[in-house]
């Protein structure tokens, strides 16, 4: 089989789409087609089940798929390190994180990469919010992932890696909490619990208004400096404040509710790093997050997947 045959027969056999997998590979719906047709006359057997409606793989197909997956993905990783050792990707990568579920997705991918680039040792820890920046600008580290908006001329804003929907955390006892869902008006209602330290305004606004859409004013609690002090805040009753739903994952335990903000923008976490110190296993390392991410199925998706695995804390 050519590489390209074993890359569209790999790619149908997980997506079980002819449209999905043409799109995914950038070629026509017929070349899938007709490599498949090619592949089966020259196997002598099906390998895909056709209705209207659905894709299967056969018995036959099952077997070729579970015997070149590994040796494809072997392939690729040698080709990759062949790659890395070329264009000298090696030594120490440090990555920050915020959230226990981009931390959680780093590692993964940090996985795959050291697999690819046995010559970078990478390190991952995890970022206070209330200094998103310092580390990066102090040279701490080469890169982070972090929330959006970031709008800060010495730092490149890269691809997203996470997209989550926002929810209201809040104490059990809140009055909120006996509803399904709240929405931004109903803020007008509870205090909101901010962040303290060198944040950027336009960043506080975007998470913390201080008006919810019609003027009404919000009124701010305690300004937190580390993500635990939320906790310990919203159990105590003293506010309450919005995260990644991702979270109620993560950080779920007895007094705490997660309640959907029906109408407030998701919650997007990309790759940001330091424009004047751009090296190598830097751009390695964000090319295949954005590749895996988009494997996994998108930002939305990321995340998910690795709950479908059980691996995500519960």
């Amino acid at each position: 089989m050519e590489r390209q045959e074993i890359e569209i027969f790999l790619t149908l056999s997980k997506e079980l789409h002819f449209g999905r997998t043409a799109e995914h590979i950038g070629i026509s719906q017929s070349r899938v087609s007709q490599t498949i047709a090619r592949l089966e006359r020259r196997i002598g057997a099906k390998l895909f089940e056709r209705t209207s409606r659905r894709v299967t793989l056969t018995a036959i197909g099952e077997q070729l798929r579970d015997e070149i997956a590994p040796a494809q993905q072997q392939i690729e990783e040698a080709i990759a390190k062949a790659t890395a050792a070329g264009r000298g990707i090696t030594g120490r990568l440090r990555i920050g994180f915020s959230g226990a579920f981009t931390g959680h997705l780093l590692h993964r991918i940090s996985e795959v990469f050291t697999r690819r680039h046995p010559g970078v040792e990478v390190q991952i820890r995890q970022v206070q919010i209330s200094d998103p920046y310092g580390p990066l600008r102090a040279g701490d580290l080469e890169m982070q992932v972090t929330e959006m908006p970031v709008a800060e001329p010495d730092l490149t804003l890269g691809p997203v890696l996470v997209s989550q929907p926002r929810v209201l955390l809040m104490s059990s006892s809140h009055p909120l909490a006996r509803r399904t869902a709240v929405g931004m008006e109903d803020l007008a209602g509870t205090t909101l619990l901010t962040v303290a330290g060198p944040v950027p305004a336009h960043w506080l606004d975007h998470h913390f208004p201080r008006e919810t859409p019609s003027g009404q004013p919000i009124p701010h609690g305690q300004a937190i400096t580390y993500w635990e002090d939320a906790l310990s805040l919203v159990l105590a009753g003293k506010g309450v404040t919005p995260v990644a739903a991702a979270g109620a994952h993560y950080y779920n335990r007895p007094g705490l509710e997660f309640r959907p903000l029906a109408d407030a923008p998701p919650i997007d976490y990309a790759c940001v790093w330091p424009t004047d110190h751009e090296t190598a296993r830097l751009r390695a390392f964000v090319q295949l997050a954005a590749e895996l991410v988009r494997k996994a199925g998108g930002p939305g998706k990321a995340v998910e997947d690795l709950w479908a695995t059980g691996d995500a804390a519960s």
